[in-house]
């Protein structure tokens, strides 16, 4: 067993070790049950996504402002 440090911010370890705990396990333990997935699955273990809006939602949504702002109406269709 060898030992690594970590650099995390003080609200970040304190809310992960209550979520872990809640768990019944502690932030090691955490920790190491994502490095053993992360090897098995060869990528990190969870899609990671950028949480700013894609440029279609945001245009959609300046679309629904300027119609509710003009009263214009718009016709709803549905992408399958």
């Amino acid at each position: 067993m060898s030992a690594t440090t970590i650099n995390i911010d003080d609200t970040t370890k304190k809310e992960a070790q209550e979520l872990f705990k809640d768990l019944g396990m502690n932030l090691t333990t955490a920790i190491n049950i994502f490095l053993k997935q992360a090897i098995k699955e060869q990528k990190i273990p969870f899609e990671i996504r950028n949480p700013r809006p894609r440029q279609e939602l945001l245009a959609a949504i300046k679309e629904a402002e300027e119609m509710e702002r003009t009263g214009k109406r718009g016709k709803v269709t549905r992408k399958e």
